[in-house]
């Protein structure tokens, strides 16, 4: 158990360092940001395989993370758009309360249709990780790369 715990800390704290330093090189540069997210999310898939974790175990944390990190990121530019940087908190705040929701749904839904049974702090945590960092890719890529918006 605590070994679990240890590796599940260690894991965020790496992926972490990785999303941050990524997000400092690319934060002005839209038309990348995307793809940037989307591979951090493989990324963390890439983790959890050396963790001799097998994907059909995370499923239901990456579709909550997609869900809820896809929908957020919506919220944010929207509110942004309307009101900057006060809206995008606002906007951000308000869909994460939504989503957490929607994507708790689908969550549940995949867990108890697959029947997952066998999750762990770590899979819970890095599988809502690559879920967010496809979420908000997959909608910054649209938004900013195929769409030109903002």
């Amino acid at each position: 158990m605590k070994n679990n715990f240890l590796k599940a800390a260690l894991s965020v704290i790496f992926l972490s360092a990785a999303i941050l330093g990524a997000v400092a090189l690319f934060i002005y540069d839209k038309k990348w940001v995307g793809a940037v997210f989307i591979a951090l999310g493989f990324l963390h898939l890439v983790v959890l395989r050396f963790f001799k974790v097998r994907m059909r175990a995370v499923w239901p944390d990456v579709v909550f993370g997609a869900i809820d990190n896809g929908i957020l990121v919506i919220g944010a530019m929207i509110g942004a758009d309307f009101a900057g940087i006060l809206g995008a908190i606002v906007g951000g705040a308000a869909a994460n309360a939504v989503t957490d929701g929607f994507a708790g749904v689908f969550e549940g839904w995949v867990a108890e249709r697959f029947k997952y049974n066998k999750r762990t702090a770590l899979t819970s945590a890095v599988g809502k990780m690559a879920g967010c960092m496809f979420g908000a890719g997959l909608v910054f890529f649209v938004a900013w790369t195929l769409l030109s918006l903002f």
